[in-house]
């Protein structure tokens, strides 16, 4: 998989799950916690980029998840 995911190809895996639950962020896998996400910002232009900030930490990820990310043994 590229390390680039575009907004169309965010938007159209985010539709896939359940519009109501919370969204956070995995960062890493050797501090496999929950990320609040703040705000989305886009820089426009030719190199333009959308960014998802970070806003501190729930807690650690549920076992499910970090299985599901390849993580489980880390």
């Amino acid at each position: 998989m590229s390390h680039k995911i575009t907004v169309r190809q965010l938007i159209h895996q985010l539709q896939t799950v359940d519009p109501d639950l919370p969204a956070y962020l995995a960062i890493n896998p050797d501090w496999p916690h929950a990320h609040y996400i703040d705000r989305i910002v886009e820089a426009p232009g030719p190199n333009g980029a959308v960014y998802l900030a970070e806003n501190g930490q729930e807690g650690v990820l549920p076992p499910q998840v970090r299985t599901e990310l390849d993580w489980a043994d880390v």
